[in-house]
């Protein structure tokens, strides 16, 4: 069987630094919290409408 080098160098074995990983999780829940409280109780209807059956599914309320 051949080694194919080219497919070595795409992935990388070091790992992340611990400040690489916060980000996006804090990022993640940022946009989470604001999809399910800012989304779920805005003015708008339509903004409204867009995240009401993904509350619903996560057991948070919105009315």
């Amino acid at each position: 069987m051949r080694h194919n080098s080219s497919v070595k160098t795409l992935f990388s074995t070091e790992s992340l630094s611990s400040g690489a990983k916060v980000v996006p999780v804090l990022i993640a829940a940022l946009l989470g919290m604001f999809m399910l409280y800012g989304v779920g109780f805005a003015g708008p209807q339509a903004l409204h409408n867009a995240a009401h059956d993904g509350r619903h599914a996560f057991a948070f309320p919105c009315h």
